[in-house]
């Protein structure tokens, strides 16, 4: 026999998800009508005909943004766990090396790394295809801030469960597998589902080297032809949205799902 909810709770439910849906209609016609008027105010009139004709570049654009954001969440990912490691190192050279890499990298803006990183050292070590590039500089970026995210996370495991595996006799790669991993992946996951929304919308700087992504795309676009300069914009902040909005609720979810008691 199937369970199923007391038809008063499935009323509630339903009622409550009704309400939700009615409110989210509501806040996106509110938001909707203040663009509508403020461009009005403005002496804007929004044509977005125009834009189907570099329907295309915005495509590729898109496609060539979530890859960049995709595999620099991969590398970051990387970086922040050895950074992570070393900070937690015995070895002392270790442990300034990655509190300088974390220093420099969030104490200074993303724009000007990217600068540095691309004429600079790029031109240094002959790296000049942007789209390798573009990848490590923001891995490198992100890097600092989930290695703190990591970092963060093994701190609040409290270190009796290592003394107690230790006590019922689990080696280290062990007492990682089986305690410290699991525990951290709970802790962790919510947070660099969220930061992944971060690289998604950093990456929209590096159209300052030229890479063909969302930015740069409309850039281009709107340069060739400026009586759509506030459509491409508006239609780009969409398309962000489109990139940002499910992993926020793919974060949220996460932090539900993996609720943890510390």
């Amino acid at each position: 026999m199937r369970w199923a909810l007391p038809s008063s709770l499935s009323r509630m439910f339903k009622k409550e998800v009704i309400k939700k849906i009615i409110n989210g209609i509501l806040v996106l016609l509110s938001l909707g009508a203040f663009l509508l008027l403020s461009a009005r105010m403005a002496n804007i009139s929004l044509d977005f005909s125009e834009l189907y004709v570099s329907r295309l570049r915005f495509i590729q654009g898109f496609i060539l943004t979530l890859q960049i954001s995709g595999v620099s969440m991969l590398v970051s990912l990387l970086i922040g766990t050895l950074v992570a490691t070393a900070r937690q190192s015995q070895n002392t050279y270790l442990r300034y090396l990655a509190k300088a890499y974390l220093e420099l990298i969030r104490g200074t803006p993303l724009l000007v790394q990217i600068i540095f990183f691309y004429y600079v050292i790029g031109t240094a070590w002959s790296l000049d295809q942007r789209f390798v590039a573009g990848v490590l500089i923001l891995s490198i970026f992100e890097g600092a801030y989930i290695s703190e995210i990591i970092r963060g996370g093994y701190i609040s495991i409290e270190s009796k469960q290592t003394e107690i595996a230790k006590a019922i006799g689990l080696t280290k790669p062990q007492t990682f597998r089986y305690v410290i991993l699991p525990q951290l992946s709970v802790r962790v996951l919510p947070a660099l589902a969220g930061q992944f929304a971060s690289v998604i919308k950093d990456s929209s700087l590096l159209s300052t080297i030229a890479v063909i992504e969302l930015m740069q795309v409309t850039k281009e676009i709107t340069a060739t032809n400026f009586g759509i300069y506030f459509e491409s914009y508006l239609v780009l902040a969409g398309m962000y949205l489109l990139l940002t909005f499910p992993v926020s609720l793919f974060s949220k979810y996460l932090e539900r799902r993996l609720r943890y008691d510390y």
